[in-house]
């Protein structure tokens, strides 16, 4: 009968001192040495794995603990945007708000009745003075005019025959044969025969004064606005509203408000006949359009606002400035020559006054107090506190304080190699 145990039961159930059982303990004798190494190993893995881990982490405490030793010290470099203060002129400008207005504006309108025959501009067309804009019919003015020398002729021939009466009467009256009194009437005759005459000139001439209202020219160069009327109409003497309306443009004249403390400025000025510069710029101040002249203040403080008028004139020739248009207006009052100048960014305001920060020797900055007489949109005048060839500081003056160390770069260059850029002021 045939054992159904496995063959390794067999001989795990080999009694002791058998053959199998002594080839079993053999084999497991040179099996312990080698396990006993491999544990040696991984355990010294491990150690070494510890080590690394502990020395990383005392490593990152001792940075971690500098890097925060360092900035309660206040040692660590910040980036700035540096200029140079320079010596310059400095223009003083007095800034309003004006309106383009035109130095003329015409409605023009027929002087006599008539027919309006034909039309010769363009609405939004450029004319010149003198230059025909329309035509009312001539025809009835002209039958004016010939009956008006018809009349002319008559009188003129009732004059001659009147003063050669008058000569026969005054060798007649020497003889006796007429009296003195004809004479007298005939004499007064002549006379109304020449007033007569008088009249009928006056009469020729606006006979001819009406065909030349019959064409209507432009009083002024400029530019004309929409037609009010068309071909084929009556117009008349009285109508309010015109022919068309011209709108001179070249020169324009720019309407614009000071404030009143400001008056006194601008009369030192105009008083000794100075002429100052005017300059027309966008709303946002970005693009100049035109420059030209102050031409005369208001005679009037307005109560109301507090501000006062002025009227500048701007040539116009390529015609950015346009009626009614809104403009920011710069008053050139007068130029500052050679001060210190710094940009305006450089100028903070501190509760003991106005004050720049100053990179000194060793990229430490100082806060200096300095006396500023003018401020302008980019540069500010510094008559106090800073020296031609100081380097102030115009950027990244948020995080400083005195004594504080910069990493610096002048405006408008790159920032140095493996320091940030200094941030943008919001």
């Amino acid at each position: 009968m045939k054992s159904n145990i496995p063959e390794t039961e067999r001989v795990v159930a080999d009694p002791p001192g058998s053959p199998a059982e002594a080839e079993l303990e053999r084999q497991a004798g040179s099996d312990a040495p080698r396990r006993a190494g491999h544990r040696g190993l991984w355990i010294t893995v491990a150690f070494l794995a510890l080590v690394g881990l502990a020395i990383a982490v005392s490593r990152s405490g001792k940075a971690s603990a500098a890097q925060a030793a360092a900035k309660a010290k206040g040692q660590a470099p910040i980036p700035v945007v540096v200029a140079e203060a320079k010596i310059a002129d400095f223009p003083v400008y007095l800034s309003g708000l004006g309106t383009v207005t035109p130095l003329a504006t015409v409605t023009v309108r027929t002087r006599v009745d008539g027919e309006l025959v034909k039309v010769d501009f363009r609405e939004g067309q450029l004319v010149k003075e003198g230059e025909l804009l329309a035509q009312i019919d001539p025809r009835p003015f002209q039958v004016q005019l010939t009956q008006a020398e018809g009349q002319l002729a008559k009188d003129q021939a009732a004059l001659v025959s009147a003063q050669l009466d008058l000569n026969r009467f005054k060798d007649l009256v020497g003889q006796g044969l007429v009296p003195q009194q004809q004479v007298d009437a005939q004499v007064s005759l002549v006379a109304q025969s020449e007033a007569a005459i008088k009249t009928d000139e006056g009469t020729i001439d606006a006979a001819k004064l009406n065909l030349t209202y019959a064409k209507i020219t432009a009083p002024i160069s400029g530019r004309v606005g929409l037609r009010q009327v068309d071909p084929g109409n009556m117009v008349h003497a009285t109508d309010t509203s015109g022919i068309v309306v011209i709108t001179e443009l070249d020169p324009i004249a720019v309407l614009f408000t000071l404030p009143e403390d400001s008056l006194q400025q601008v009369l030192a000025q105009t008083r000794g006949g100075a002429t100052l510069a005017v300059e027309a710029w966008d709303r946002d101040f970005k693009t100049l359009i035109a420059s030209g002249k102050l031409l005369t203040v208001d005679n009037r403080i307005d109560p109301a606002t507090g501000t006062v008028r002025l009227k500048a004139e701007f040539p116009n020739a390529n015609g950015a400035l346009f009626p009614n248009q809104f403009v920011n207006v710069r008053l050139l009052i007068q130029t500052l020559s050679k001060v210190v100048v710094v940009p305006s960014a450089a100028v903070q305001r501190t509760t003991k006054g106005a004050a720049v920060f100053v990179v000194m020797p060793g990229d430490k900055v100082a806060l200096r107090s300095v006396e500023v007489p003018q401020l302008g949109d980019n540069h500010a005048v510094i008559a106090k506190g800073v020296a031609a060839g100081d380097v102030v500081v115009v950027d990244g003056v948020d995080k400083l304080q005195e004594g504080s160390m910069v990493v610096a770069r002048k405006a408008g260059s790159a920032p140095a190699a493996g320091a940030p850029a200094a941030p943008r002021p919001s």
